[in-house]
């Protein structure tokens, strides 16, 4: 196999992807649609490559950014990404970015329960069905924070390295990851409440990893008020018109 090859991989591909290779593909999926490709690299790393030359540049920089942003080095070239490894500066970064999440918008309840109530009064106004209200509101509310996809990508993932000051900044970000988590659903768990009083308590709220109780009530005790004046207990047919000009 050539090394100029540019519609599959340089090497012998391994029959079994290996846990690295399902996550990368996860995070360029994401990122680029269909049409990723990824493979293993023969000294470790990861090679990931598009069906389409369409866009292709512009993919692969999303990608590197998303991966980047995830804690590898990566390295664009004219035909593929590869991805070499555990880098101490982007797991820095990402930390850096977990505390900036934590300290913005993931710290502003206020701006999640208004947007839930755009949205359920939106999709209420257009007819959506009140017992799929409470989850389509908390999947958008979900894409909005980002942070969860992010996470999520990564699920069982093994995150280690040989060298100690990797090993240090990994336990770090993993330690930043579990606070997001839990911030991210105590917001969706809000999401949902504000919801189901659009609704009129329509369906019963789901139920997030990681959440924890205590901290989920208060915060939604910080939007009550506003969620009170915003959204009456039932929403008739006249009135989501006007819920919807606020």
């Amino acid at each position: 196999m050539t090394m100029d090859s540019s519609g599959s991989s340089w090497f012998q591909e391994d029959p079994a992807p290996s846990r690295q290779e399902q996550v990368v593909q996860r995070i360029c999926a994401r990122v680029a649609g269909s049409g990723v490709h990824v493979a293993s690299l023969p000294l470790g790393g990861v090679q990931v490559w598009l069906d389409s030359p369409r866009h292709r540049w512009r993919f692969y920089h999303r990608m590197a950014r998303e991966l980047r942003l995830a804690g590898w080095h990566t390295e664009t070239g004219p035909d593929r990404l590869l991805l070499l490894g555990w880098s101490a500066v982007c797991l820095s970064h990402r930390a850096r970015m977990l505390r900036a999440a934590l300290a913005g918008r993931l710290a502003d309840f206020d701006r999640t329960a208004f947007t839930a109530v755009m949205i359920a009064t939106r999709l209420r106004h257009d007819g959506f069905p009140a017992d799929d209200l409470p989850g389509e509101v908390e999947d958008r509310c979900c894409d909005a924070l980002r942070w969860p996809a992010r996470l999520a990508d990564l699920d069982g993932l093994e995150r280690g390295s040989s060298l100690e000051p990797l090993r240090l900044r990994l336990a770090q970000v993993a330690g930043l990851e579990a606070k997001v988590a839990r911030r991210c659903g105590e917001h969706l768990a809000l999401a949902s409440k504000v919801a189901r009083t659009v609704a009129g308590g329509a369906a019963p709220a789901r139920s997030h990893a990681g959440e924890s109780g205590d901290s989920g009530s208060s915060t939604a005790g910080l939007t009550e008020r506003m969620v009170g004046v915003s959204v009456p207990n039932s929403v008739p047919d006249g009135a989501l018109s006007a819920g919807t000009a606020r």
